[in-house]
């Protein structure tokens, strides 16, 4: 089973629905006390409230865990809508996260924002830090409302995969986007008690009352009441009337897909809050699903055995667990210059001490590089000689 880390975890839903897919994660990263509890609540393993600008302090504890995927949302208000959409200081995190996963290298990592990051600066800064850490990089705006979601919400996806062409993951994607919208009615069938019900825009021009025969608008972290004197707008789904009201707050939280029993930590406000700033647990669980598909049709063809790698060094070799993340983490950035051959294990370092990435190291790290991949090269021999 792959193992992931949450950075800006929130509530949970990237991990609730990477969990759903099978991926078992191990360990959620939130600096909101509220989030944290939440979080806390509905999951076993570790949550830790920290900081994630402290880029060099998450990546010791990081290390440590060794994970195969590194999954995270810098928070969405990173970016601003209003005027020319100035990018606020928190965008920062965005970049946080790019150099903690150029730091780790983990095989994988799923980073999800709104649709708008792809054309920011912050962003393009990220994006460079992986191509150089030798990521293959899946780029996509998907709507929820057509991966299982009902509900319009349209996010961006960063996917990245170690030694893989652009686009990588784009077939297995479109492969199950659905050719409809999903509706309320289609997702709740008869459970739901109305019809119709109100949704303060963000747009006044925009339409305020819905049907549950549509897609569900954008979940956002404010849930106003009908207000009075509402006159109604042109596009309103039906005429005002008594039957009318808000969308409870579980209610959203169910439109976002999350499960009925799920625990909400704080006051209505901060609830409110939080389930507007999740991603869609099915959205989340439709790309994690895509990704172990990729995975699986790839398993053939995976150069380095990570996993027999880790176990080699944890049993026979007796090294601690920060030493093998470090191993690990030497010998994936090794991979990333030069994918490891195989049929010419001995010559390797002779092919890696030519590139041009791996030269302009420093020494240190180079030497450190190398002490990984001959270990490596050491596991390899000791399988043949099992083998034999």
């Amino acid at each position: 089973m792959f193992k992931a880390v949450d950075l800006f975890a929130g509530c949970g839903g990237l991990t609730l629905g990477f969990r759903n897919a099978g991926i078992e994660v191990i360990a959620g990263f939130e600096n909101w006390d509220v989030a944290v509890n939440c979080y806390r609540e509905n999951f076993r393993h570790p949550v830790y409230k920290f900081d994630l600008s402290d880029v060099a302090g998450a990546t010791e504890i990081i290390r440590t865990l060794s994970p195969d995927i590194i999954i995270g949302g810098p928070p969405c208000q990173d970016f601003s809508q209003a005027g020319k959409r100035i990018e606020a200081g928190r965008a920062s995190l965005t970049s946080a996260f790019a150099q903690i996963v150029t730091n780790i290298m983990p095989r994988f990592f799923v980073m999800e924002n709104v649709d708008r990051a792809a054309q920011s600066a912050n962003y393009a800064y990220a994006r460079s830090l992986f191509k150089e850490a030798g990521y293959g990089l899946t780029e996509r705006v998907l709507d929820a409302c057509l991966c299982g979601v009902p509900q319009r919400r349209k996010r961006f996806f960063c996917i990245g995969s170690l030694n893989r062409e652009d686009g990588f993951l784009n077939d297995c994607l479109d492969k199950h986007l659905s050719e409809k919208e999903m509706t309320l009615r289609e997702y709740f069938g008869n459970s739901l008690d109305f019809t119709y019900y109100y949704r303060h825009p963000r747009n006044y021009s925009r339409r305020a009352i819905f049907s549950v025969d549509e897609p569900a608008p954008t979940m956002r972290g404010m849930n106003r009441p009908v207000p009075k004197g509402y006159t109604g707008h042109p596009n309103d789904a039906c005429e005002l009337n008594e039957n009318i009201r808000a969308l409870t707050t579980l209610e959203r939280a169910l439109i976002q897909t999350f499960p009925a029993d799920y625990k909400w930590i704080g006051n209505k406000t901060d609830t409110e809050q939080m389930i507007g700033n999740a991603v869609p647990v099915k959205l989340a669980e439709f790309v994690a699903n895509a990704l172990l598909e990729h995975i699986d049709a790839c398993r053939e063809k995976e150069n380095v055995d990570f996993d027999g790698f880790r176990h080699w060094l944890e049993t026979e070799e007796d090294y601690a667990g920060r030493t093998v993340g470090d191993i690990l983490s030497r010998l994936k950035r090794a991979n990333g210059i030069f994918p490891f051959d195989k049929e010419n294990a001995m010559i390797y370092l002779y092919y890696l001490d030519n590139e041009q990435a791996f030269c302009e190291l420093s020494k240190t790290v180079k030497s450190q590089i190398r002490k990984a991949v001959n270990l490596y090269i050491a596991y390899c021999r000791g399988k043949e000689n099992v083998a034999s």
